[in-house]
């Protein structure tokens, strides 16, 4: 009997210890909010006012909202980040919007939109992910403006890309999985975890 009681316990415990790991919530970030993504109306400091009070965790979702064939959104090192250059970039470009990217490492992140200039006048986006949301929020990273310097006489240069606007044709998802507070794939070892327990207990009795 006193066998049956340990495994029970120690059982519940890996069972405990598993689901809290995995109830961590997932936070979905649509970026810029409304304004999406897009060459932003306030300038370069948008995307930073916007990400400078937000914690970003391993696991979280960023979420860019534009349309098709207008921006795209690539992740760069910081070097390409200044210079708003598309050399060396991490992973590949996604160019259909809207579209999503989950965050799977630490560290600082760079993201910026290469089409025409849009990247000088202010559409990129600099975070810092956080392993756990125990960790201090990072001091906001500082923003160097660029002012763009056209290459050619021409107005069209510098000028932003007209949109039918950000959200066209999307609706931010209401519900995601995992945004309750457990991730989907979290659900499923509780429940596998749980049938072993089943099957343990069963063949103890």
């Amino acid at each position: 009997m006193a066998r049956f009681i340990m495994c029970m316990l120690f059982s519940v415990i890996i069972i405990a210890v598993v689901f809290v790991h995995f109830t961590t919530a997932q936070t979905v970030h649509v970026v810029g909010d409304d304004m999406g993504w897009t060459i932003p109306p306030n300038g370069a400091t948008a995307y930073s006012n916007w990400a400078a009070n937000k914690r970003f965790l391993v696991g979280d979702i960023l979420v860019f909202n534009f349309t098709t064939n207008e921006h795209d959104v690539l992740r760069v090192p910081r070097a390409s980040f200044d210079q708003c250059s598309d050399y060396n970039p991490i992973g590949n470009m996604l160019t259909n919007g809207p579209t999503n990217v989950t965050l799977n490492s630490t560290g600082e992140q760079y993201y910026i939109c290469t089409l025409g200039r849009h990247c000088e006048v202010g559409q990129r986006l600099a975070i810092t992910v956080l392993a756990d949301s125990g960790s201090p929020l990072p001091a906001p990273s500082p923003t160097t403006p660029t002012t763009p310097s056209p290459t050619s006489g021409t107005p069209a240069d510098c000028a932003p890309t007209p949109t039918s606007g950000p959200t066209a044709g999307f609706t931010p998802p209401t519900s995601v999985p995992g945004s309750n507070g457990s991730s989907s794939s979290g659900v499923v070892l509780v429940n596998l975890l749980v049938s072993m327990l089943v099957i343990v207990m069963g063949l103890i009795l």
